[in-house]
């Protein structure tokens, strides 16, 4: 199974959370990255725009599928990885680490609380595989 990093949050829809402050830095799991295979493109919004917990904020494309990309919370976006523009396959070679993608500005604390932490995960994703 993918490496389930203990210290993030996660979504069913794969991506990943850390909690820095009252921010949260925003990438995909290592198990979506094996489900994509290799990263071609990701669409990743300005920043200053604002996102809602669990809608779309943009797109990831890979050489099999292009799936779209979900916000863990809401609030304003800060930062942009700006280096995924060129070298979208930091996602593949560090989705935890140099693959992060946005760093949101946290606009409503109590949705963290909705975000599975890493044992819920890893059951969440066993009960995919079954």
């Amino acid at each position: 199974m993918a490496s389930v990093p203990s210290e993030l949050k996660y979504t069913k829809s794969h991506e990943w959370a850390r909690v820095e402050d009252n921010r949260v830095r925003v990438g995909i799991t290592a198990y979506a990255v094996e489900q994509l295979g290799d990263v071609t493109l990701i669409d990743l919004p300005a920043t200053d725009a604002e996102v809602s917990a669990r809608q779309h904020f943009g797109d990831i494309e890979s050489v099999k599928t292009v799936s779209e990309l979900y916000a863990p919370v809401s609030g304003t976006i800060i930062e942009v990885n700006s280096e995924l523009e060129d070298q979208p396959e930091l996602v593949n070679d560090s989705p935890y680490e140099g693959g992060w993608m946005i760093l949101i500005e946290v606009g409503n604390a109590d949705e963290l609380e909705g975000l599975m932490d890493a044992a819920a995960y890893e059951a969440h994703l066993s009960s995919l595989e079954e």
